[in-house]
């Protein structure tokens, strides 16, 4: 059985670093996802997962409750990547973006150019209409549905339960069905890959 939060937290606290490493790769995806998703550019988003556990690492004696390392390790995701939006606003206005990254299949290499394009089209638009979203569904909905974070994972990270979380996606899909056909340049029903649970 693998220990709970609480415990990795505690045996960091008193000096065991593998319990922390433990930490870190339970909350990498999360982390990671929180940055891009504020940041949106990979290795910058990389650069504020890293000062993210770094900065978690020196304060986490200021951590009340040990089983709320989460939703706390969220909260300063969160910051650092405001931080690094501040400090790099001028430069991200005169930079051009780059398009979302998206790992191809071999079902899309046989399909050929044609449904390449047209897949890449889709996955723009996808996260076009996540844009849209209101604040509370978009975390949850890029930790589902594009780092493929079960809904154990997701709660634990964002504070909310399981039962919060389904309910949450439930209502974004919806919403995100409604985006893209008022937008008319996808099918209604949205081709999600479902991770596992």
């Amino acid at each position: 059985m693998h220990p709970g939060d609480a415990d990795l937290v505690i045996r960091c606290l008193s000096g065991d670093t593998e319990a922390y490493g433990a930490l870190i790769k339970r909350y990498q995806a999360a982390v990671y996802a929180t940055a891009f998703y504020y940041v949106g550019r990979y290795g910058a988003a990389e650069d504020v997962a890293q000062e993210t556990f770094w900065a978690a690492y020196r304060n986490l004696r200021s951590l009340t409750d040990t089983n709320r390392f989460g939703p706390w390790l969220r909260g300063i995701a969160t910051r650092t990547s405001a931080n690094w939006l501040r400090k790099n606003m001028v430069r991200v206005r005169q930079e051009t973006p780059l398009p979302h990254r998206r790992t191809l299949s071999i079902e899309d290499v046989r399909r050929g150019p044609d449904a390449l394009l047209s897949t890449a089209e889709r996955y723009e638009q996808v996260h076009d209409a996540i844009d849209v979203l209101p604040d509370r569904y978009r975390l949850p909905v890029v930790l589902r549905y594009m780092q493929e974070l079960s809904y154990d994972e997701i709660a634990r990270f964002t504070g909310d339960s399981p039962d919060e979380i389904r309910s949450i996606l439930h209502r974004a899909v919806s919403q995100l069905r409604e985006i893209l056909a008022k937008q008319a340049t996808l099918e209604v029903d949205v081709p999600w890959r479902r991770a596992g649970k």
